[in-house]
């Protein structure tokens, strides 16, 4: 497959085709594969290594559940959904996070941050993508998680709500808490300087 033919279809006409050959399934990795493994990394602070491990499996695990895919759900939410379950069951295997990054690994992290998202701006005013990754980082992972979708992969309340398994209203109040938890650390940065 040539990546303008890829480019051409839609993550369902993918997904049909990937199972009638095999050799489409190459289209669907082009498609994610950057994306989820900076998912993987944001949510798992794990190292490039352990990250691209984790989306072997993902792949891998897509490749085996293709044909349980539900037209009716969004790929992407699927594909997501599978990337978190496997990105928390390496994390459980290892019982450990590691809690560096490189600056240089997310240096695009203010990139994907929509401008309309007052919180997140007045954190980048007042502190670099290091810091913003170690306040995240501190988080509970219920409110990580929902920031990460939201604020740096863009994913809208229902596709949050697919990946996560959560009712939509479960993730609008997940959302705003983690938008105040976020203030509060803000509020301590400000006290500080």
């Amino acid at each position: 497959m040539d990546k303008k033919n890829c480019l051409q279809k839609t993550d369902s006409e993918l997904v049909e085709l990937s199972l009638q050959d095999e050799r489409w399934f190459y289209c669907i990795i082009l498609r994610y594969e950057e994306a989820l493994l900076r998912y993987i990394k944001r949510i798992s602070y794990a190292t490039r290594e352990d990250a691209e491990d984790i989306l072997q499996e993902v792949f891998l695990s897509v490749y085996q559940n293709l044909n349980d895919f539900d037209n009716s759900l969004k790929f992407s939410s699927w594909i997501y959904r599978i990337a978190h379950n496997k990105t928390v069951s390496a994390w459980r295997k290892t019982n450990s996070r590691p809690k560096t990054v490189s600056a240089d690994e997310d240096s695009d992290l203010f990139a994907f941050i929509p401008s309309d998202e007052d919180i997140l701006k007045n954190l980048e005013k007042k502190c670099d993508a290091k810091k913003t990754r170690e306040i995240i980082g501190r988080m509970d992972k219920k409110y990580r998680d929902v920031l990460v979708l939201k604020f740096l992969e863009d994913k809208d309340y229902r596709e949050i709500s697919d990946i996560l398994k959560k009712p939509m209203g479960t993730v609008a109040t997940l959302i705003n808490r983690a938008k105040k938890k976020m203030e509060a650390e803000l509020n301590k940065l400000e006290i500080k300087s």
